[in-house]
């Protein structure tokens, strides 16, 4: 007996979306250093809610990186500020930025793999 997988027209576009938004993530990261990264966020946001499971959880992914990307990247702006702090922000910048593409690439991968995201 073979079983077969069937994929409903909604789940297929949230997931080419899903697709769409870590591009469009990945654009402005590399662009403008995550900051028109808004943008996709706020879609991330109004989409999610019309998903459920695989495609949800990625959208959470993006939504949570995003935020802790703009934490990251704030704590080494406070770091900055101060003479002595400018090599530690610099680190701070820099892992975060190393972060940021891994959690995008491991997303991409894992939705072209039908993996959720961990919560």
């Amino acid at each position: 007996m073979s079983q077969q997988l069937v994929l409903d027209g909604d789940t297929g576009d949230a997931r080419q979306l899903a697709r769409i938004l870590y591009l469009v993530h990945a654009a402005t990261f590399f662009f403008s250093l995550g900051m028109l990264s808004i943008l996709p966020v706020i879609v991330n946001y109004i989409k999610r809610a019309d998903t459920v499971g695989l495609v949800y959880s990625h959208h959470s992914w993006m939504i949570r990186s995003f935020w802790y990307y703009v934490l990251w990247m704030t704590v080494g702006g406070l770091a900055f500020v101060t003479v002595l702090g400018i090599p530690v922000a610099l680190a701070i910048w820099g892992l975060a930025w190393v972060w940021k593409a891994y959690r995008l690439i491991r997303g991409f991968l894992d939705l072209n793999s039908n993996k959720p995201m961990p919560f």
